[in-house]
C-alpha cells in the first residue's frame, strides 16, 4: 500500500518539499505527494510537510483558508522546516504568529538575524551516523523544549532539530541539497 504525503502549499518552498518527498517515496509503489490548500486536502494523508517561508504569512494564510483546526487535529505525522518549526511550536516570540501548539517548545523566529546571516553547517543529528549538511536561512531556534521532546540537534544559538511523537521539526532545510536521510527517518518513525 502506498504512502500519501501532503505539502502545505500556501507559501514558501513548496516545490522543493514535494520533490524531496517524491524522491524519498520513489521505491514505494502507489505512493503520492499532494499539495494541501484547503481542509479537504488533508483527507487520507499519512503525513504533512509544513515548509519554510514567512511564518507570519503562512500563519495568516492557515487562518484564511480554514486550516488551523484541521492541521491542529491532524492525526498523521508532521515534517516541519524553518517557518514550519515556528508554526508547530506551542510558544513563539512573535504575537503575529498563532502557533498550532503541536510540539511543547518555545521558538524564536529569525534567530540568525537577517538574510545575509544565513549559512550552512555540517550538523551532528541524533540517529544519523554521518553529519548532515544543514542549510539555515533566517532560521528559527527552539530556546526551550519540554522534557518529553527529543532534541536531535543543537548549535550554539539553540536547538535546531526535534522529534515529538509523530512530528519532527527542523530549523534548517533538509529538502534542499539532495540528502533525504531525515525524510526517510521521519517516514520510518511513522512506520511507513
Amino acid at each position: 500500500m502506498g504512502v500519501k504525503v501532503g505539502v502545505l502549499a500556501l507559501q514558501g518552498d513548496v516545490a522543493e518539499h514535494a520533490a524531496a518527498f517524491r524522491e524519498a517515496l520513489a521505491e514505494r509503489p502507489g505512493s503520492e505527494v499532494v499539495l494541501v490548500r484547503k481542509p479537504t486536502d488533508l483527507a487520507d494523508l499519512d503525513a504533512l510537510a509544513i515548509p519554510g517561508g514567512e511564518s507570519t504569512t503562512i500563519s495568516r494564510l492557515i487562518e484564511k483558508n480554514g486550516l488551523y483546526e484541521p492541521i491542529a487535529e491532524f492525526e498523521g505525522g508532521i515534517f516541519a522546516t524553518c517557518a514550519g518549526m515556528v508554526l508547530i511550536a506551542d510558544r513563539v516570540d512573535d504575537p503575529r504568529v498563532r502557533p498550532l501548539s503541536l510540539v511543547p517548545m518555545h521558538v524564536a523566529r529569525n534567530a540568525f538575524g537577517r538574510q545575509v546571516d544565513s549559512r550552512e553547517a555540517m550538523l551532528e543529528v541524533a540517529g544519523l551516523t554521518e553529519p548532515f549538511r544543514a542549510v539555515f536561512i533566517r532560521a528559527p531556534v527552539a530556546t526551550d523544549v519540554d522534557p518529553q521532546v527529543q532534541v536531535l540537534a543543537r548549535i550554539p544559538e539553540g536547538i535546531v532539530a526535534v522529534r515529538y511523537g509523530r512530528h519532527m521539526a527542523f530549523a534548517f532545510h533538509p529538502e534542499l541539497g539532495g540528502d533525504l536521510r531525515l525524510h526517510r527517518m521521519f517516514l520510518e518513525g511513522l512506520g511507513l
